[in-house]
């Protein structure tokens, strides 16, 4: 295993020294993890107790703090009152970043495209991408699937002021889609799963060949720099649940499926269009940030031009 460490992204050589900030093992410290109900590899490594077997010889306790979507979970990270966010999607940090939040990357999951969608119900008149002009779409902001939606414009060359966008967390999209107030709905996986099992609907596209919907796990740039052990356990485990996760898919349904309201069925379905592949995030990674990034200023959605290198880079061990 390679020693942990922080690379600044912008190209700066070697890493920095730990000696100096590292905690004693002994001092207890009480980790903040944010998360949402999608974050399947935390939420698992919650349920299952695994984490916390893990961080206990560290005399490291957990905080757990759920939130609705990945904005307001990267708001919280921002003003410190959390440490660790579990995955959010790849146009998440980016907003955040918009925002003058500092981050930093832990780990990836690399790309699951079919995990997102853009739904109309089975008998809409809509059948192309092309016919979304003009029509009221619930999308959350911020989401990989705000991303999707642009980029699904414009691949039949439009934008996205020629939609009504609605903007909405993924419960109350719902809600809008099944009674009809909006036209198509843009949301990920479980929700693609459970609105597939449970109402007629139709699936105008996915993200494949459109965006490449990785998930990022992040901390702030001083609980990376001083907590190198504590992330080297949290990235351990979470690697090692998203094994678990495609090894035993009936299993990991089954403790899912009380936490996230769904059958087994709808959440093997969900489960098997992710990759739960946890991974370091690499520079590649950092320059597709960029061009999500350069997309949304183009769009008019970002407030000022974001440079996503401008972060700091956790070394996950090999």
């Amino acid at each position: 295993m390679l020693a942990g460490g922080l690379v600044n992204a912008l190209g700066v050589a070697g890493g920095l020294t730990h000696s100096g900030n590292a905690r004693a093992a002994n001092t207890p410290l009480t980790l903040r993890i944010g998360y949402q109900k999608s974050s399947t590899l935390t939420v698992l490594a919650k349920t299952r107790g695994t984490l916390a077997q893990a961080l206990a010889p560290l005399n490291v306790s957990l905080a757990w703090h759920e939130f609705t979507s990945g904005l307001p979970l990267l708001e919280a990270l921002n003003v410190g009152s959390i440490d660790f966010s579990a995955d959010v999607a790849d146009t998440v940090p980016v907003f955040a970043q918009a925002a003058g939040a500092r981050i930093a990357y832990v780990a990836r999951e690399t790309p699951s495209p079919d995990a997102e969608a853009i739904l109309v119900p089975e008998h809409s008149p809509l059948r192309t991408l092309a016919d979304l002009k003009g029509k009221r779409i619930a999308v959350t902001k911020g989401a990989g699937v705000h991303y999707l939606l642009i980029a699904a414009l414009q691949s039949v060359g439009l934008r996205i002021t020629d939609v009504q966008p609605a903007y909405l967390t993924p419960a109350d999209g719902r809600a809008a889609f099944a009674s009809g107030n909006v036209d198509a709905w843009v949301t990920w996986d479980p929700f693609v799963a459970s609105v597939e099992r449970q109402d007629k609907v139709r699936t105008l596209t996915t993200a494949r060949g459109l965006a490449g919907y990785q998930r990022y796990y992040l901390a702030t740039p001083a609980f990376a720099r001083d907590h190198d052990a504590v992330l080297r356990e949290v990235y351990r485990v979470l690697r090692e649940t998203g094994q678990w996760v495609r090894a035993t898919p009936r299993e990991a349904a089954a403790q899912l499926s009380p936490v996230w309201g769904l059958d087994t069925a709808t959440v093997e379905a969900a489960n098997r269009r992710r990759s739960y592949d946890v991974q370091p995030v690499v520079r590649e990674a950092i320059a597709e940030q960029q061009r999500i990034a350069d997309v949304f200023t183009q769009a008019g959605l970002l407030p000022k031009r974001v440079d996503a290198a401008d972060v700091t880079l956790w070394q996950a061990p090999a």
